[in-house]
């Protein structure tokens, strides 16, 4: 009952960090098939993530909020949504691997394997899922927020991105503590 762990999101200006916990079957048909969702066409990531949630011994999904990245910093605030994941998991897992060089602390034996997504396939499977997930959520919040174009660039801070952010200034998801986002906070608060 290996729990790979990974995230997705830590460094855009915008929207949570999500993170992800998966227990893979040794039955999977697709174990050994599995990379870190940064290295898979959009295409072949959402087809392995349907692949994954349904023939996975157990998932689940959680965040780090932009209200927690602000409470805590970026890395504790990955790190408490890690904790999330796991303890979300329906099932309790025996070990648990987290990609990157830092644990987050939780009741089960936990390892950080730096280039865990590319070497460990319960790791990678969580790539895909914590990817997917935040995809579609800054897509939703594209509609929301408009302005800011949030389905194009995932909260990264592109040239659109900046754009907006110098003409509109920061919204709600934005993550107040990053130094762009708060430079145009404070040109826009005379506004």
């Amino acid at each position: 009952m290996l729990a790979g762990v990974d995230e997705v999101g830590r460094g855009p200006l915008a929207g949570p960090v999500v993170t992800a916990a998966v227990i893979l079957s040794p039955d999977d048909p697709m174990l050994g098939k599995y990379r870190d969702s940064k290295r898979v066409s959009e295409k072949k990531r959402i087809k392995q993530y349907h692949h994954i949630r349904k023939h996975a011994v157990a998932y689940a999904v959680a965040q780090g909020t932009t209200e927690d990245i602000e409470r805590l910093n970026i890395l504790h605030a990955t790190m408490l949504a890690m904790r999330r994941s796991v303890e979300g998991l329906p099932i309790a897992p025996s070990e648990v691997v987290v990609d990157g060089n830092r644990v987050p602390n939780m009741a089960y034996p936990v390892s950080a394997v730096i280039g865990g997504d590319d070497l460990i396939q319960e790791i990678a499977a969580a790539s895909i899922i914590a990817k997917v997930v935040r995809d579609r959520l800054m897509r939703y919040l594209d509609y929301k927020y408009p302005e800011y174009q949030f389905a194009k660039h995932k909260g990264y801070g592109t040239k659109v991105h900046m754009d907006a952010l110098r003409e509109y200034g920061p919204c709600p998801i934005h993550r107040m503590a990053f130094a762009p986002v708060k430079k145009y906070a404070k040109l826009h608060a005379g506004c």
